[in-house]
């Protein structure tokens, strides 16, 4: 699974079952596997690095170790982005563009340096959160929002996404903040960290309006389901 190549990772998960109203729609059905792929790059980092380097120090502490693990994320979001660009989505998924922007620099700024790899790891730390955001995306367009499947997920994604998403994103940037005066390229990092701390606090607003405070008759349509026809692929 480290070796999986995210076009790999793409054919397997199209054998998959995907629910009806998701095969029905052309722009639903590419966002299932858009989806789907990122699942599989969240659960493998959630599992590998975020959690098992709680118990396992020694991942964090190890240079080749360390320098090895990184090369498979980079990977995943050029992928994902090609994806996102080559299908035709570019425009309303702009936002997303640019995170991945901001995240293959960081990303490629370590493995060419060396430096600040175990921030690159601390940042993956965000990957644990991405499971359940995924997971809410894909029960949305599946219109399994009454679930409770749904309503047990939106509990805990909302614990990852403070606890995982917007902790990790605060800690790093104190962390820039308070060693500022030592650190290379300082300045880039701290505005690349404040730049996407903007995007997680707007987002995290979202969430929570969305699943929440929803306003029916900005969410839900005609026949009583949410509204998941927007092209915009951030929307939800």
């Amino acid at each position: 699974l480290p070796r999986l190549h995210p076009l790999v990772a793409h054919q397997l998960l199209q054998r998959l079952p995907v629910p009806t109203v998701v095969r029905q729609d052309a722009f639903r059905s590419w966002k299932w596997k858009n989806l789907s792929v990122s699942m599989v790059h969240s659960s493998w980092w959630s599992v590998r690095v975020s959690l098992l380097c709680v118990w396992f120090v020694h991942v964090f502490t190890s240079h080749h170790i360390n320098t090895k693990l990184l090369f498979f994320s980079p990977g995943y979001f050029v992928h994902d982005a090609g994806d996102i660009i080559l299908t035709g989505h570019g425009r309303g998924s702009w936002e997303f563009l640019l995170h991945h922007a901001m995240v293959i620099w960081c990303f490629l700024y370590a493995l060419y340096t060396q430096l600040y790899i175990a921030g690159a790891l601390i940042a993956l730390f965000v990957e644990v959160n991405s499971v359940t955001l995924h997971l809410r995306l894909m029960l949305k367009l599946a219109n399994a929002q009454s679930s409770s499947i749904y309503h047990i997920n939106k509990i805990v994604n909302l614990f990852t996404y403070v606890m995982f998403r917007l902790g990790t994103q605060f800690y790093l940037t104190w962390y820039i903040v308070h060693n500022y005066s030592w650190l290379d390229h300082g300045g880039y990092f701290l505005i690349t960290m404040m730049m996407m701390n903007i995007m997680m606090v707007i987002y995290f607003y979202r969430l929570l309006r969305t699943d929440f405070f929803p306003r029916s008759k900005r969410y839900t349509g005609q026949n009583g389901t949410h509204n998941n026809n927007s092209k915009k692929f951030l929307s939800d």
